[in-house]
Order: C-alpha cells, then sequence, then structure tokens
C-alpha cells in the first residue's frame, strides 16, 4: 500500500450523547428526525435529562471529527499508516478526556485549544444530544467550549506545522457560526488557495447554514477555493431554494448548479449529493452529473440489521476522502464513501467496527 496523504479537518468537536427515545421526547424538545439544530436555552437540561432517563452512548462526535475518524480507520483498515489530524475546542474536564481517549484509540491526532471549565461554565466540552427514533435521528448541539476556538490556535508553529504537512483538508459548515470558526475558515481556505496542489473539501452540512442569509454568505465565499463540496439532497434542495435556482428541480439539476458556483479553483468545484440509499450525484462543471447506485455489500444488508442513521453522512465524507489520499478515481472514492455510510449505520453512533474486517469486505466488494 503506498504512502497516503496527510488529511487535516476543523471543526466542532462534540461529545455525542445518544439514546433511543420515544416521539413524546422529540416533541418536548421541538425535535424533528432527520434534523440537525443549534441548543437554545431552552434546551440546556435536555442534556442531563436524557442520561437520567435513558439508556445512553457516549461517543466522540462533530460532524467533521466523525469523516476524519472513519477516514483514518478506512486507512487503517487498508495497511496505511495514521495520516489524520483534527483541530477544534474542547474543554478540560471529563468529556474532553473522553474525547482524547478516543481519537487515540481511533489513530487520530488531536490538535486541541482546550479551556478550563473552572473559569466559565461555557468552557465545558461541548455535546450532541442525538436522539434516535425508528432509525433515524435528530440532533441538538450544545456547541459550549466548540464556539470559544481562537484564531490564535489555529496560527501557533504546532497547528501550521500539521496544516503544511497536510495535503487534504476537510471542513462542515457549523464553524461559520462562531467567531474563531469563521476566521479558522477563511485560513484554511486562504491556504489552499496559495497552494492549488491540496484539496479542500466543504460540508453544507444542515440546512439552516444556507438558510440564514449570513451564513449562506460565508459558505458560498468559501466554496470559492474547494475542491469538493459534499451534502445531501435535502441540503441541496435548501440550497437552490436559496438561490432561487428555479429550473434546478432534480438532484442532478441542483448538483450541476452547485457545481457551476463561483470557483478560484483551475478545475472549479465538485459537487458531491448523497441521497441515503439511492444513488449519489457527482458533478462538474462543464460535464453532465455522474449518478453512482448504492451498491449492496456483501452481508446483504437489511432493513433489521440497521440500527440507526446518525453519523451515515459523515461516514461517506471519511470513506471518501481516505481514498482521495491515496490517490484513488472518482468512482472508488464514492465506493468507499458508501461502504462506510453502510457500516456506520450497523452500529449505535458513528462508530467504527474493528479494522480487521474492512479490508476482506472491500475485496468482495468490488
Amino acid at each position: 500500500m503506498s504512502a497516503s496523504k496527510k488529511i487535516l479537518g476543523f471543526g466542532n468537536p462534540l461529545l455525542d450523547i445518544s439514546a433511543h427515545v420515544e416521539q413524546t421526547t422529540l416533541d418536548e424538545w421541538g425535535a424533528t428526525l432527520n434534523n440537525a439544530i443549534l441548543a437554545e436555552d431552552k434546551h440546556q437540561p435536555l442534556y442531563a435529562q436524557l442520561v437520567a432517563k435513558h439508556e445512553v452512548d457516549y461517543i466522540a462526535g462533530g460532524a467533521t471529527l466523525n469523516s476524519i475518524r472513519v477516514a483514518q480507520w478506512a486507512l487503517s483498515a487498508l495497511d496505511s499508516p495514521s495520516c489524520t489530524s483534527f483541530v477544534g475546542c474542547i474543554g478540560k474536564d471529563e468529556f474532553g478526556s473522553t474525547m482524547k481517549k478516543q481519537l487515540d484509540h481511533n489513530g487520530v491526532q488531536p490538535l486541541f485549544l482546550e479551556v478550563d471549565p473552572a473559569a466559565d461554565p461555557k468552557n465545558k466540552t461541548g455535546t450532541c444530544a442525538v436522539l434516535v427514533k425508528d432509525k433515524e435521528r435528530s440532533l441538538i448541539a450544545n456547541l459550549a467550549a466548540a464556539e470559544l476556538y481562537k484564531i490564535e490556535h489555529f496560527e501557533s508553529a504546532e497547528i501550521q506545522e500539521a496544516v503544511s504537512a497536510a495535503s487534504i483538508y476537510y471542513m462542515a459548515g457549523f464553524p461559520l457560526t462562531h467567531e474563531g470558526g469563521q476566521a479558522t475558515v477563511k485560513s484554511v481556505c486562504k491556504h489552499a488557495s496559495e497552494n492549488p496542489d491540496k484539496i479542500l473539501c466543504m460540508n453544507v452540512s444542515a440546512p439552516f447554514i444556507v438558510q440564514v442569509p449570513p451564513f449562506r454568505a460565508m459558505l458560498l465565499e468559501a466554496l470559492k477555493h474547494c475542491t469538493y463540496v459534499f451534502c445531501n439532497e435535502s441540503e441541496a434542495e435548501e440550497l437552490a431554494n436559496a438561490m432561487e435556482w428555479k429550473d434546478a428541480t432534480t438532484t442532478e439539476a441542483r448538483a450541476q448548479k452547485m457545481s457551476e458556483l463561483p470557483s478560484d479553483r483551475a478545475d472549479g468545484l465538485i459537487a458531491v449529493v448523497t441521497q441515503g440509499s439511492e444513488c449519489t450525484i457527482v458533478a462538474k462543471k462543464g460535464s453532465a452529473p455522474a449518478s453512482y447506485p448504492v451498491k449492496k455489500n456483501p452481508w446483504e444488508l437489511t432493513q433489521e440489521a440497521i440500527i440507526d442513521s446518525n453519523g451515515a453522512g459523515d461516514a461517506f465524507v471519511g470513506g471518501f476522502i481516505s481514498q482521495l489520499a491515496l490517490g484513488k478515481e472518482e468512482s472508488e472514492c464514492v465506493r468507499m464513501g458508501h461502504f462506510a455510510a453502510g457500516t456506520i449505520i450497523q452500529q449505535s453512533g458513528c462508530t467504527c467496527p474493528e479494522y480487521s474486517t474492512v479490508a476482506d469486505v472491500l475485496k468482495a466488494n468490488k
């Protein structure tokens, strides 16, 4: 196996608190399935109540970190050495320690800014309530320390060394909601523009990112510097509505419009739009969108085998960029994305099975 390119992720690290819940719990907190929102003051009691009333799993999460962990899992399974790192902000607390232990186990280098909760309760490690019902999920994210990230940390010698060493960068749209995240996204975009041989990937992440005009404007500015943009069909539809692409009435047409967004990249922007168990669409400027069916895996995945959908989209991205790191063709990147997503939905939350099972399954799934 040839050496893989280094991958660096930046985002909001959150410890997922995942539980299977009843409809009454969703109703109580104003949550809807297949959606992600930021916690408001009214949601603050949710996290303690979830632990008190349900059996919960604690899983290192946050959209970008999920993808980076899955990318490392896929690369480790294919005998590629650890090549991933992650930048973000956590608290110096028990949840932060849990997060670091998880990354150590996964083989991801943590590059955290750590803040002290003793100085301010807002400095606690961020959490995300993952409310699972009927195998679908609703996410309510309490950013806490995650939104306290400082650009000064990113500009430090240690982090800049990792930035320079990396060839692939991945960010979700979520950091655009706070000042430190906005400044860091700009810095990563600037570095990518100055180094056109490097690959920058970004995710739309959630409908509200494109529904809120300031966030949408920042996302569009960042996409000018990106090689790839990822989203699901719902996010693509929301972007089409916000951009008033009235003639883009299908996922293929929306993906094509996304690929035609203003770009500083010589080859333009590549849009990758997932549709759950349906085909994934990849669009490039100047050519017709490609459609990649989701192939059944060797264990004939059934509805009964699915535990929950949390992390499926993140896992797809992780699988995709793992193959970018190995210099694989587009079809191989999508195939690994599908495999990773299909694997994760058979776990509770975004947890990766033992590495030894993956390489053989991939061979059988050619």
